[in-house]
């Protein structure tokens, strides 16, 4: 099984990545060989990976890490970097490998401290690996100071040293960024891809497979969630039924409130076993003494970390919004497809007697007006709008339509 078989129709991408991986090894061998590299490379310093959420641009990014690092002895006879069983695959794909840096957005923005170190560290030799490969995750939330850091660092790399950025969208990324790196856009998947995914991967039943995939449109990560956490089916099925709950406006406050809660939870859940490993971790680290003292001088950086994972729940929080606020547009969509006679296939058949009843009930121009309102609510959220104001703001509009 190689690191691209998680891949989800993204065969063209797959095929340039290992195309780039095989002319990466060629180059690392040449230097060890002291033989003059090929004259012709699909290898390069820096690359942007965009696509729409589900489409697996952190996923493609880390697969073409661990191949870049992969020490798979039938590479000397021939066989393509990526084996996936390898040290070098193996703990770049879970994220332990040393000469593998990974970036992720803790809060809304990726902060300039947060990039300082990863940024000096660019510029070093492989502690470890073939590449020394930074990957940024959240890259359309870098802000003027970070980015520019990182820009600074793509323009004079270090030789063996990769960038590898994931954004939406080409637009999400500084021009001076993005003129710098290859260019790879990735495409939603179908369903029917997903769901074969679900089942070959995780042993997912067909039937809850195929209803997962269909329920997220292609989704990967919230289809293997959905189908693998009778939480998350949970929530679903809770906020599927707030379009019939906003009758007035106690009701529809009400339904704001049981929302944001809900998403708070989610993230306190998340949060938890994860802040307390992290805590411990370092208080180890700095020596703390039986009894849970710190030594001397160090409890600023203890309080750092807190603040760290305050900014994590939040950004947590708004995440699991956005997933409630993603599954609301598609129960509106279904709708408007119902009234428009669309042979567009529906996402959430599991509420098909609601949806019927919606549509019959009101018009495509309400549909559309309440899907403006959601997108309403996801951009007041962005603009860091309190989380219970916006989603207020958003159910009194479901409410009038």
């Amino acid at each position: 099984m190689t690191v691209w078989d998680d891949l989800v129709g993204q065969q063209r991408v797959s095929d340039q990545l290992a195309a780039a991986a095989r002319d990466a090894d060629a180059l690392v061998t040449a230097a060890a060989a002291d033989a003059p590299p090929p004259e012709a490379s699909r290898m390069t310093h820096a690359w942007l990976f965009t696509g729409p959420p589900g489409a697996g641009r952190n996923q493609a990014a880390r697969a073409f890490a661990a191949a870049l690092q992969c020490v798979s002895p039938d590479r000397a006879l021939g066989g393509a970097p990526g084996c996936g069983f390898c040290d070098g695959c193996h703990t770049a794909l879970i994220g332990t490998h040393a000469d593998v840096n990974t970036i992720t957005a803790v809060g809304a923005v990726i902060r300039v401290s947060d990039m300082r170190d990863t940024v000096r560290k660019s510029f070093t030799a492989p502690a470890t690996g073939r590449w020394q490969v930074i990957l940024v995750e959240d890259a359309e939330r870098l802000n003027e100071s970070s980015a520019n850091a990182v820009l600074k660092a793509v323009e004079e790399p270090a030789p063996r040293t990769v960038w590898l950025l994931c954004a939406p969208s080409v637009e999400d990324v500084l021009p001076t960024i993005r003129s710098r790196c290859r260019h790879l856009n990735l495409s939603t998947p179908s369903v029917d891809a997903v769901a074969d995914l679900l089942v070959r991967r995780e042993g997912i039943e067909p039937d809850v497979a195929a209803a997962a995939a269909r329920a997220t449109q292609g989704h990967v990560d919230r289809a293997r969630r959905l189908a693998t956490d009778p939480a998350a089916r949970e929530r679903r099925a809770a906020v599927l039924k707030l379009p019939l709950r906003v009758q007035d406006i106690g009701s529809a406050l009400k339904a704001a409130q049981e929302l944001v809660d809900a998403a708070a939870e989610d993230a306190k859940q998340l949060a938890e076993q994860r802040d307390t490993k992290e805590t411990d971790e370092l208080k180890a680290a700095l020596g703390a003494v039986q009894g849970g003292r710190l030594p001397r001088g160090t409890a600023g950086v203890v309080k750092e970390l807190e603040e760290m994972q305050k900014r994590r729940r939040t950004r947590t929080q708004r995440d699991s919004l956005d997933v409630a606020l993603t599954d609301l547009t598609s129960f509106y969509r279904d709708v408007l497809a119902l009234q428009l006679g669309s042979r567009v296939a529906i996402a959430n058949a599991d509420a098909e007697d609601t949806l019927e009843r919606l549509a019959r009930d009101n018009s495509p121009e309400s549909m559309l007006r309440r899907i403006e309102a959601i997108d309403a609510c996801r951009d007041a959220l962005d603009r860091n709008v309190t989380p219970l104001l916006a989603v207020e703001a958003m159910t009194m509009a479901l409410r009038a339509g």
